[in-house]
């Protein structure tokens, strides 16, 4: 027998090389999908240890809420310096921040309508005018301002009507990819975007005045602890009637231990001419219901954020019945 040729040691050789290559594809590729999946167990493990965190400083905080409400459950204000601050939390292996706001100090859309029955939501005049002030404060077109208001009271109210210079299911119907409004409470200001009328820059405009608390109830603001540069708050309770500046001149006025009562806010010396209706006064508070907590977590290379909601009253009519409770917690950045 001859043995073999040249051209069977080069096709042998060839074939060898082939495996080799085939052999060093596949080695590459399982070793890309092992590290894929170590990463990823790592991001899951990185993300289950932040949410624990995050989980820890809401305790801490309803621990701090309470022993606030606490020293005086009729009023809160910012005392000692801990609204909307940096607190740090030292975590090993990583750092964190937690920072409480006055959820309440803003415009809730959904007080736009009043809850008459259980699921049962009919338009709030008084806060239609409201958010219309609200938006021409702010520099927006008054018919403008009032189009989006009356297109946002039909978002969230229970018909189909369409109320003055609302829109409702014909108008959503009729644009392209059409779509129909929501008729309930808004979860997240976010939908404000999806309301006939807001535009992009005009969201970005109120996004950082606005809310979606989850009681359609009126608005209550805090004037303990609103900031004079939030004083189109207050100038929006009485449309036409209240300066930016006076409400400014009011907050800036206010005692080192914060108003004792609604009463005495409206006895400042900028604000006393006016005689707002018994509705009205009692929306400038002087204690509040919802706090934020934001909670920022940093573990490696991986990084967590949480907004928490807190219901100061933890589900009472009032402060102080009952202890402060989380009621919705959203993760990542806010919209």
């Amino acid at each position: 027998m001859t043995g073999p040729t040249q051209d069977d040691r080069g096709a042998a050789l060839l074939s060898v090389l082939l495996l080799v290559a085939v052999m060093a594809v596949i080695a590459a590729t399982a070793l890309d999908r092992l590290t894929l999946a170590t990463r990823i167990a790592g991001s899951a493990a990185t993300v289950d240890q932040g949410r624990a965190y995050a989980f820890a400083a809401e305790q801490i905080a309803l621990r701090r809420v309470a022993n606030l409400v606490a020293r005086d459950p009729s009023r809160l204000s910012n005392d000692g310096d801990w609204l909307d601050r940096d607190f740090i939390l030292p975590l090993p292996g990583g750092q964190g921040s937690a920072r409480l706001s006055d959820a309440d100090n803003c415009f809730n859309l959904n007080s736009l309508a009043a809850e008459t029955a259980p699921g049962k939501l009919s338009q709030r005049s008084g806060a239609t005018a409201q958010f219309t002030e609200l938006m021409v404060l702010l520099g927006i077109d008054r018919g403008q301002a009032m189009a989006i208001s009356g297109a946002t009271a039909d978002w969230i109210d229970s018909d189909s009507n369409d109320g003055p210079l609302g829109a409702e299911d014909g108008v959503y119907r009729a644009l392209p990819g059409a779509y129909l409004p929501a008729n309930r409470k808004m979860a997240d200001v976010s939908e404000l975007r999806a309301v006939r009328g807001v535009a992009p820059k005009i969201y970005a405009r109120l996004k950082p005045w606005i809310c979606a608390l989850p009681r359609a109830e009126p608005v209550k603001l805090n004037v303990n602890t609103l900031r004079p540069e939030q004083a189109p708050l207050i100038a929006m309770l009485m449309p036409g009637q209240i300066s930016i500046a006076d409400a400014r001149a009011a907050l800036a006025a206010r005692p080192a231990g914060g108003y004792g009562s609604s009463v005495r806010f409206w006895e400042a010396r900028s604000l006393a001419r006016l005689d707002p209706p018994t509705d009205v006064g009692e929306q400038a508070a002087v204690t509040s219901r919802w706090l934020t907590l934001t909670t920022q977590v940093t573990i490696g290379d991986g990084f967590l954020t949480a907004h928490s909601l807190i219901d100061v009253n933890g589900g009472a009519p009032g402060a102080g019945q009952a202890p402060p409770v989380i009621v919705r917690r959203d993760w990542g950045e806010a919209d």
